[in-house]
């Protein structure tokens, strides 16, 4: 059960990171806020270093691959997110679901009970819901249409750099298929080793990766960037949330399967924070999606 509560904390931080980065990157450029959210992370967790030693040589190998993993995902993330629309990025971050119970069920051999399909299915259409919008439940929430949801054809500089929207599309799905893979290695590396162990090598290669990353490709990071609150709170939520859930991972019971459930109830911190805060409209029918997606949570982790 202090699994489950575990990762419900790492949901909830992670809608809340979203609300986060969107206020971030209204001052700073992408790259701005990840490197400089990333290095502020991982001085965090300096204090965890005295914990970090003593590994095997097989798992700095590991672990650099997963840093190196979220690495590439959190790029193509933060690339396909401010090309594509919003909704449909959500829908195709929901490939998550789909890869990370993949590998529960082949790769770590968890059963799912007739409970925890029904609770998948049920948050796969919760999500589906966001985007594609029945006749009838238009009528009922008086849903607005707005040109915000056409896919767009081009990037930013319409003369240059001109790319289909396949590509963003693309993007956003190794971004997913990723941040899987990452979630599966988290469940194996905490067999073995600790989550200070983990923290802070992981965030050490990834700060490693993103300072090799601006010198070959000579990307600017402007001082003001230190000053944006955002990005401060932003690495706050990070460093909480990665320990939440690597303590969750290292817990003998916990299972993949049903922690991705659980960590789709992120959906209702990002919609209560669209309605207060980007002043979104439609919330009304998104509350009646989140409810959905609720129940299949609940559904999922019932034993």
């Amino acid at each position: 059960m202090i699994w489950m509560l575990l990762v419900l904390l790492y949901g909830l931080l992670k809608g809340s990171r979203e609300i986060a980065k969107k206020l971030a990157m209204n001052k700073n450029s992408v790259m701005e806020v990840l490197v400089v959210y990333t290095i502020l992370s991982f001085i965090f967790v300096i204090p965890q270093a005295p914990k970090a030693g003593g590994l095997e040589p097989k798992f700095y190998g590991l672990i650099a691959i997963k840093s190196f993993c979220i690495f590439i995902a959190w790029i193509c993330s933060f690339r396909s997110l401010k090309k594509l629309p919003v909704s449909l990025y959500g829908i195709l971050d929901l490939s998550r679901v789909l890869f990370a119970t993949f590998f529960g069920v082949a790769l770590l051999d968890e059963v799912l009970s007739p409970y925890q399909i029904s609770g998948l299915i049920i948050v796969c259409s919760g999500l589906l819901l966001l985007k594609f919008k029945p006749p009838f439940l238009r009528k009922i929430f008086k849903i607005e249409e707005n040109s915000s949801t056409k896919l767009p054809l081009a990037s930013e500089n319409s003369t240059t750099n001109v790319y289909p929207v396949w590509i963003y599309v693309a993007m956003a799905l190794i971004s997913c298929l990723l941040n899987a893979v990452s979630g599966f290695m988290d469940k194996v590396l905490m067999k073995d080793i600790s989550s200070s162990q983990l923290q802070f090598w992981y965030m050490l290669f990834l700060v490693i990766y993103y300072l090799i990353y601006i010198l070959i490709t000579r990307k600017k990071i402007g001082f003001s960037v230190f000053k944006n609150i955002w990005v401060w709170i932003l690495a706050v939520m990070f460093v909480i949330g990665d320990k939440a859930l690597f303590i969750a991972n290292g817990m003998a019971d916990s299972r993949i399967t049903i922690m991705t459930l659980i960590k789709q109830s992120g959906c209702i911190v990002t919609i209560i924070g669209g309605k207060f805060i980007f002043k979104e409209k439609n919330t009304a029918y998104r509350f009646f999606c989140a409810a959905v997606i609720i129940c299949g949570i609940v559904l999922g982790v019932v034993k």
